[in-house]
């Protein structure tokens, strides 16, 4: 509470108890620049920013009676700010907190008229539950209709489709996850520069990576690979934690192909471009892979990566 209260103060809460847009333009850029750390550090390492960020307009709502108009933009922040805090702690593996923000966050979206943000929400949580083998397809069926909403901007809708179509692959519903692909993509085409920071990221390599990703899922190697390769070549070393974690699905691949040697070739290249970022994902993920490997221990670039230190997880920080 304090340190909301003190940021709170520094950005221009005035005597009158109102926040300005001003005030909320303010927040929202600063999330914007916060957000980018993303790119390069792990959720251990970012989730106390993002949920001092949270904190700040959680305060303001609280105690600094905006005005109606003033009050939409800052529960719509609100959202966001939650959404990248769980997102922070999904990546940690704090669940408890992952879900507390992701629910705080889908309430204040809804709040805020916002549908697409409310959708991301719902979209985020239910990678949450997929982390943790419970049912997910029911509130990535809600995103989805949530996208579908009018005035929901192209580039959320390409963000809501393609990660509907995560879970579908994983509930093994090829149809449904072929053509939540395919409106994630006819999104992409229509997308503008008005599409909003959390949404942005999602570009053509990102959706090939997706579509690689849930094909790999549902055990297409044949289609997966080609799109996985293309995609991943074209993605920078700088993204180590997201590129180690897709290659994930492309060592599956090799493994569903019989391409065993090129299998744990990937798998060690991953581990060595993770390096020692603060997330649990990506290294829980190739240790999947290597174990998947393990019958295949007589060759010996099984055998090495097998044996590889950088298997064995690092103490994440609380």
């Amino acid at each position: 509470m304090a340190v909301g209260g003190l940021l709170a103060a520094g950005l221009g809460v005035g005597a009158s108890g109102r926040a300005s847009v001003d005030v909320v333009d303010e927040l929202r850029r600063r999330l914007v620049g916060l957000r980018a750390l993303d790119v390069h550090m792990g959720g251990a390492d970012t989730y106390g920013l993002y949920a001092a960020e949270a904190q700040v307009s959680s305060q303001m709502l609280r105690t600094a009676s905006p005005g109606e108009s003033v009050r939409r933009e800052l529960l719509a922040l609100h959202a966001e700010q939650s959404q990248q805090a769980g997102w922070a702690a999904f990546d940690a593996g704090w669940h408890d907190l992952a879900r507390a923000h992701y629910v705080e966050s889908h309430s204040a979206a809804d709040e805020a008229g916002e549908p697409g943000l409310a959708g991301n929400a719902l979209a985020l949580h239910a990678y949450q539950l997929i982390a943790l083998d419970r049912p997910a397809r029911v509130l990535s069926e809600k995103s989805v209709l949530a996208a579908q909403q009018d005035g929901v901007e192209a580039g959320v809708r390409v963000l809501l489709h393609s990660r509907a179509a995560w879970t579908f692959a994983l509930d093994g519903d090829v149809e449904a996850t072929a053509s939540s692909l395919g409106l994630a993509e006819e999104a992409l085409a229509e997308r503008s520069n008005m599409t909003p920071d959390y949404a942005a990221w999602v570009d053509e390599t990102e959706l090939a990576i997706m579509s690689g990703r849930c094909w790999s899922e549902l055990r297409r190697p044949l289609r997966a690979v080609p799109v996985l390769e293309s995609a991943l070549g074209r993605y920078s070393n700088i993204h180590a934690r997201d590129k180690a974690l897709y290659s994930s699905w492309l060592a599956d691949s090799y493994i569903d192909a019989g391409e065993i040697e090129q299998a744990a070739a990937v798998t060690r290249s991953s581990l060595e471009i993770m390096g020692d970022v603060a997330s649990v994902r990506p290294r829980q993920r190739l240790a999947a892979v290597a174990n998947r490997l393990t019958p295949h221990r007589d060759l010996s670039v099984v055998r090495d990566l097998l044996s590889s230190d950088a298997l064995n997880p690092r103490d994440v920080r609380s």
